[in-house]
This record gives structure tokens, sequence and C-alpha cells, in this order.
């Protein structure tokens, strides 16, 4: 991130990212979060307003539905949030949309690196560890080739083996608009 850019992160909850995005797009440029719940945007609101950062807006709205018109960010960023999403290429096409031309996607999120169980899948201990939502990374590759991103990249970096039901890992993914 450089000075006058204009960042979204794609549930953005308490707002961290996008405080510390704020800062590093300073001065010129402006941070947007995205979140569902009125309760992490009001979190979000009050962290903005304690750190005094000027440069910062909370957004209510869904991440396949982004509340942010065609073109207008340089990047988006997510952390762990996208394998939560049912229509995983809804967001990322979403996330197409609203980059620029020569925009950055850059996101580190959750993905299956060995195929997981539906059973496993389907608990509700799997969701709220980020694991339900995973999708193998062909699959993850696809939805961003198909929405118009060029050369993404995985880099993965931590790896967890679910003895028995398979293992999943943690990536950074970056795609670029052409």
């Amino acid at each position: 991130l450089v000075p006058g850019e204009v960042v979204l992160d794609l549930g953005s909850g308490a707002g961290l990212d996008v405080l510390l995005s704020a800062r590093r797009v300073s001065p010129g440029g402006h941070a947007y979060g995205v979140d569902m719940t009125d309760e992490m945007l009001a979190i979000a609101n009050r962290n903005r307003d304690k750190a005094g950062v000027t440069n910062a807006t909370f957004l209510k709205g869904s991440i396949d539905a982004i509340p942010l018109p065609d073109a207008s960010v340089d990047v988006v960023i997510s952390n762990c949030v996208i394998n939560l999403a049912e229509d995983k290429a809804a967001v990322i096409q979403e996330a197409f949309r609203v980059l620029r031309p020569g925009g950055r996607f850059a996101v580190a999120d959750m993905v299956e690196l060995e195929p997981l169980s539906a059973e496993l899948k389907q608990r509700l201990d799997s969701w709220a560890g980020c694991i339900s939502g995973t999708v193998p990374i062909d699959e993850y590759r696809a939805a961003l080739v198909g929405a118009g991103f060029s050369d993404p990249e995985f880099d993965v970096h931590a790896t967890q083996a679910l003895p028995g039901v398979g293992k999943v890992g943690s990536a950074y993914i970056r795609a670029r608009k052409p």
C-alpha cells in the first residue's frame, strides 16, 4: 500500500486491518471496510474514533454485493473471510468489479490441500475454525481467473493436517485486474 491509494477490506470486523491500511495510504488515500453485522460496525467505528483515523469508512453490506461503485478501489484485502462465504465466486467477481484496472487482490484465506469429509465440513466447530468453507486451490484459482483476474498466486505458509479427514492451509493469495 502506498499513499493516495484506496483500499477495501472484505469482512472488516473490528476494523484493525482497515485502520492499519488507512495509515499506510495517508495522505490522500482512503480505507473502507465492509461488514454485515451492526455490532462489528459499531466496534470498528469506536476503534476508528479512538485511533483518531479520519480516512477510514466502515460500510454495512455483504461481501458478495459490495456497496461501492465500479472501479473505485486500488487494493482489495481480506483476512480469512472469503472461505466463510457461501458463493465465493460471487465475492471474487465483486472484488474484480470494484477494482480499478491494474488493481490488486491481496488476501489471506484458508484453502483445502487434501479433501475434507462432508461430515467434518458440516460441524459447527469447523465453521468457527474457518475449515468448513475451504475449497481446493484449483477451485479458488478458477474463480479468480473466471472473474477476469490475471496471474493468481498462492503462497501456502501454514498447514494443518486433520488426521484421517484431510488437510488445510493458510494461504496468501494475490492477483491483479488487467
